[in-house]
């Protein structure tokens, strides 16, 4: 079941997963959602912050049918091998843009942490632990504030870390320049569908310039082993490790 191309991983970084639940799914934890945050999509008067930050801990209905999609699994095993990550039950955070109001101060090119400390917190090396899943929840297009991506940056980015774990906060400045000449993609698509994205890879929030808010779940999905040279699955040969 060919559900992602692997070769655009490799070359790109990041790879889309259309459908990996129906868009009725998508829609039904959008819904809980709305009821989560105490807002309304018919009522914009209460789209007053740029973002508002939610989650799903607990993989309840729509959310467990999307983190145990056949389709999603497959696309897991397809980028780290088989047995080479770890399932998780929930979507984590999830953070819901909105329109008509200035937007907020995060737009940072930046990798995400995924490298644990002894003491339980994360930092950015160049021994992942995890690589990361974004989740559409709503319809996205390219004014509704998708996800930019450098893509091939996840290239640039290799060479510059080793096994220090560093602060991601503290790196702005080499994230900035890191695959700058890269062309930017856009994760656009509808609720359902699904982008793997490599730990290297840099990517960046954007302006919301669109009309309805944006449903999006990012999260961390740990490998079994952290990512390292001689890797030959597709995260690694993404890298250049093999």
């Amino acid at each position: 079941m060919n559900v992602i191309d692997v070769d655009a991983f490799v070359a790109d970084g990041f790879a889309k997963v259309e459908a990996v639940v129906p868009r009725e799914v998508g829609d039904a934890a959008r819904a809980l959602l709305w009821q989560r945050i105490g807002l309304s999509p018919d009522d914009p008067s209460g789209w007053r912050q740029p973002v508002v930050w939610t989650a799903d801990l607990t993989g309840e209905g729509p959310f467990g049918q999307i983190m145990g999609s056949a389709r999603l699994r497959a696309a897991l095993d397809a980028v780290a091998g088989a047995g080479g990550w770890v399932p998780r039950g929930s979507l984590g955070n999830i953070p819901v843009r909105f329109p008509r109001v200035p937007p907020a101060d995060d737009r940072g090119w930046h990798i995400d942490a995924s490298t644990a400390r002894p003491d339980g917190t994360f930092g950015a090396s160049g021994r992942p632990q995890a690589l990361l899943l974004l989740v559409l929840l709503s319809d996205v297009g390219p004014d509704d504030a998708p996800t930019r991506v450098r893509a091939g940056s996840q290239r640039d980015v290799a060479p510059l870390l080793d096994e220090r774990v560093l602060d991601v906060m503290r790196l702005g400045p080499l994230f900035d320049g890191a695959g700058r000449d890269r062309p930017v993609a856009l994760a656009t698509g509808v609720p359902g569908d699904a982008y793997v994205v490599h730990p290297f890879t840099v990517h960046a929030a954007q302006e919301h310039r669109g009309g309805e808010p944006r449903f999006m779940a990012q999260m961390p999905v740990f490998l079994t082993r952290p990512l390292a040279p001689g890797d030959g699955t597709p995260l690694g040969r993404a890298a250049g490790f093999s």
